[in-house]
C-alpha cells in the first residue's frame, strides 16, 4: 500500500487497484503542495472523518468530477447530496461497509462536527475515526480529529491497526505528547505511526519534532512523510 500525505489530514491510499482519498482538503489548505487534478486521477472512493471544512474540503467537487463514491456518516452524506453528490454510502459510528475490495469502519472520535453557512451552524452527525481493511494489505486507522480516550484500547483490540494516522496539532485536537501517549499506550503493536493535522494553520504546532521525540525508544516507527511523496507500507 502506498500512503501519500497532502498536508493537514488529507491522504491518498493506493492499493490493489483502488485509489482512496481521506479528508481531501486542498482548496484553501496552506499546507497543500500539488496538482489537484493529478492527485484525483483514478480516485474510486472518498472517505470523510467528519463535517468540518478542513476535512470535507473538496469532497463535493471531486466526487462530481470523478464519480468517486463518498463514504461518511449519514448526516454528512445527506448534506453532500444537496451539494450535488450522487454516489455516496452513508454510515454511522460502529458500522462497517463493504466497498468492493476493502471495508470501511467508522469508530469513535472525541471532537465536534458541523459547518457554518450564512451564520447558521449545521450539525453534521458525529466526528469519527476511520478503519480501512483490505485482504493482504495493512490495516489503516485514520483517527480523524480527536483527543485521547480510553476506548482506543477497544479499537486496538478489535481492529489491530498496522498503521495509525494521528492528529498532533494541539488546540483543536490532542497535542504532540498526548498523541504520542495514545500510540504508546494503545497502539504499540502498530508497524508505523504517521502524524497529521499540524504545520498548516498558525495556531497548530509547526512540525512533528515533539511527537517524534516523545515516541523515541518506544518501539513504534514514526513516519513523517514529505508532502505529495508517498510512503509504501
Amino acid at each position: 500500500m502506498k500512503i501519500t500525505w497532502f498536508g493537514h489530514s488529507a491522504f491518498r491510499l493506493d492499493f490493489a487497484g483502488k485509489a482512496v482519498l481521506i479528508d481531501p482538503f486542498f482548496t484553501g489548505n496552506p499546507a497543500f503542495e500539488g496538482d489537484k487534478g493529478k492527485i484525483t486521477q483514478g480516485i474510486s472512493h472518498i472517505l470523510v472523518t467528519h463535517g468540518h471544512g478542513d476535512h470535507v474540503g473538496d469532497t463535493a467537487d471531486i466526487a462530481k468530477a470523478t464519480g468517486a463514491k463518498v463514504v461518511t456518516n449519514f448526516e454528512l452524506c445527506m448534506y453532500l447530496a444537496k451539494q450535488g453528490v450522487q454516489n455516496f454510502d452513508p454510515m454511522n459510528t460502529g458500522g462497517t461497509t463493504d466497498q468492493d475490495g476493502f471495508t470501511v469502519t467508522l469508530v469513535r472520535a472525541d471532537h465536534s462536527a458541523g459547518l457554518v453557512e450564512m451564520d447558521v451552524n449545521f450539525p453534521l452527525g458525529n466526528a469519527n475515526g476511520i478503519i480501512v481493511k483490505a485482504p493482504g494489505e495493512p490495516t489503516i486507522y485514520h483517527m480523524g480529529d480527536t483527543d485521547i480516550f480510553g476506548d482506543m484500547a477497544l479499537i486496538a483490540e478489535i481492529h489491530k491497526p498496522d498503521v495509525v494516522i494521528v492528529p498532533i496539532g494541539d488546540r483543536f485536537t490532542m497535542g504532540p505528547e498526548v498523541a504520542a501517549l495514545s500510540v504508546e499506550r494503545y497502539f504499540s503493536g502498530a508497524k508505523a505511526a504517521i502524524p497529521c493535522h499540524y504545520a498548516s494553520f498558525p495556531p497548530l504546532v509547526p512540525n512533528a519534532d515533539r511527537f517524534v521525540a516523545a515516541l523515541d525508544g518506544k518501539g513504534v516507527q514514526v513516519v513523517v512523510p514529505h508532502k505529495t511523496v508517498g510512503v509504501t507500507v
